[in-house]
């Protein structure tokens, strides 16, 4: 059975990617959760990750530490899963976007970052988060418009798109972003995964510190 690896439920977004993706497909593994800036998370990561940081997959006591390298291991590993869409020219949108978002967004990140147990609506965001924010929901439209008739996600089934899109549908639930139309019945059927629920509870359920004058985005 696989463990993964993951931060704080709260705020690792990246961690996010991968435990929704293995619980949404169904495919049994363990967590394990390691806190932000404690003396456990430097040890524990350290030991099974150059990068020293979340999330890390662990297949017996073979390592995979980067997100969209997780994701492609387990659609390698379980193609009964379907991962990624079947259509070739789907397949291929959908990498691309997974790659964009993987890599991309960074004004976004910065300025909202992953806080699930928080309501901050109507803060104001830097003119390039905005962009990015807007580009992100055109993202959503066009893409349920093109390859989105067989279901309420992206492609339709759920993906390892949704799962690198998640984490910003969190995002947006947590600072309020206005969204309608197509734009908010993807975040309504992201929102409304049993996954996605479950990791809610969890994070909600959390006892976090995390210091004023530190980053807490430890992930990758």
């Amino acid at each position: 059975m696989y463990t993964l690896i993951i931060g704080n439920k709260n705020y690792s977004s990246w961690s996010l990617r991968p435990w929704i993706a293995l619980r949404a497909a169904g495919i049994p593994f363990t967590e394990q959760k390691l806190g932000f800036f404690t003396e456990e998370f430097s040890r524990r990561v350290g030991a099974v990750s150059p990068a020293g940081l979340v999330p890390v997959l662990l297949d017996g006591e073979f390592a995979i530490w980067d997100t969209l390298a997780i994701c492609e291991y387990l659609a390698e590993r379980h193609p009964e899963a379907r991962l990624w869409p079947q259509d070739a020219r789907a397949r291929a949108r959908a990498r691309s976007l997974t790659a964009q978002m993987h890599s991309g967004f960074g004004a976004m990140r910065q300025a909202l970052p992953m806080n699930v147990e928080a309501h901050l609506p109507g803060i104001d965001f830097p003119a390039a988060a905005q962009q990015d924010i807007e580009r992100l929901q055109a993202i959503w439209r066009d893409t349920r418009a093109a390859f989105g008739q067989g279901g309420p996600f992206l492609f339709g089934e759920f993906s390892i798109a949704d799962a690198f899109f998640a984490p910003v549908v969190s995002r947006f639930t947590t600072y309020g972003i206005a969204a309608s139309g197509p734009v908010r019945d993807y975040m309504d059927a992201v929102l409304a995964l049993p996954a996605m629920q479950e990791w809610t509870r969890d994070a909600l359920a959390e006892a976090t510190f995390v210091p004023e004058d530190e980053p807490y985005r430890k992930q990758r």
